[in-house]
């Protein structure tokens, strides 16, 4: 993680560390939200204040909760290959979910790329042969070359990894009250002790491989067709002094990025909104609170705008929840 929050001097436990779960109330890994009276987990906030934090609309859907889980990845070293299935999958267990999500590309070493969907000449039975047979399984997946700015859309059963050299935000959704469930088809043939550290004499992690293989969508695009499908549209909101775009729409979740620098008004959705700074500095003039690269924030429903002033060139993601059968607007 140090290429993005390498200014922050962080206390961290572990010098390698390549995932951050940056807006979260999953259980395991929760958010803490610094206040001026203090620290709170985001998910109790989010009970205490339901009807600022969230509105109406959003807490009719959720409850005192949302799906919004929102990640940094920097990846020294390829991720293993994996899926995500949908929400009615019949092998998820009481406290599963589904996890469609985004990728927005934020930075990359050059040649670097992520490995999304099928070739061509994939099957299920070459995917297994593969497997058993010790091969590599990236052979079967699309490579993409990515640079910053790049942005992808993961669909519930398209078997991805994120490789060396790539960092990004990773918006994603999660039932409420559920972790979202990832099922690995292969990592590379590492090992690792029981500290986590790779080892020749170590045990490979866990694969699913039924799982996986049950939830990949074999049926669908593959090759360049496939990964062009990927790569949403972005729609312009402003383009001074701030480009304000939207830039992907999943299964109700918006994602949008400001960039550029100046004084801007922001006009919020009247939802709840996680903000990643991807790059720069942000000031937020109501507060004169600052943002760096690699913090994030949450906005509150209640909150109808935000002025910013970003005095060099900066980079925020933001992500929110539309409502239900509503058609988003465009300004």
């Amino acid at each position: 993680m140090t290429r993005i929050k390498a200014g922050l001097e962080l206390d961290c436990a572990s010098t390698c560390v390549g995932e951050s779960w940056e807006v979260s109330v999953d259980p395991q890994f929760p958010s803490v939200c610094v206040l001026p009276e203090g620290e709170v987990l985001l998910a109790e906030l989010l009970v205490e204040h339901s009807g600022w934090m969230l509105g109406d609309r959003e807490r009719a859907r959720f409850g005192s909760s949302t799906p919004l889980l929102v990640k940094l990845l920097d990846a020294a070293e390829s991720l293993s290959i994996q899926v995500h299935p949908a929400d009615d999958y019949e092998g998820l267990a009481a406290g599963e979910s589904g996890k469609p999500e985004c990728w927005v590309v934020i930075g990359a070493e050059k040649g670097a790329g992520l490995y999304l969907g099928l070739r061509p000449e994939a099957t299920p039975e070459s995917f297994k042969a593969a497997i058993d047979g010790g091969q590599d399984l990236s052979k079967l997946l699309n490579f993409v070359t990515v640079e910053p700015g790049d942005i992808f859309v993961i669909e519930p059963g398209t078997v991805h990894a994120v490789g060396a050299g790539v960092t990004l935000v990773e918006p994603q959704l999660c039932l409420p009250g559920k972790s979202g469930k990832t099922y690995r088809f292969w990592d590379w043939d590492r090992r690792y002790d029981a500290a986590g550290q790779r080892s020749p004499d170590g045990l490979p992690r866990t694969l699913h491989v039924a799982d996986s293989l049950a939830v990949t969508r074999f049926d669908g695009l593959r090759g360049d067709e496939f990964v062009r499908s990927t790569r949403p549209l972005a729609q312009s909101l402003s383009s001074a002094p701030l480009l304000h775009q939207r830039i992907a729409e999943l299964s109700g979740m918006v994602v949008e990025r400001l960039q550029g620098r100046g004084a801007y008004t922001w006009r919020l959705p009247g939802r709840l909104v996680a903000v990643v700074i991807a790059e720069g500095e942000v000031i937020a003039t109501d507060t004169s609170e600052r943002f760096r690269a690699g913090e994030s924030f949450v906005l509150p429903a209640g909150l109808d705008r935000l002025t910013l002033l970003v005095r060099q060139h900066a980079v925020l993601i933001a992500t929110w929840m539309m409502g239900a059968n509503e058609l988003v607007e465009v300004p």
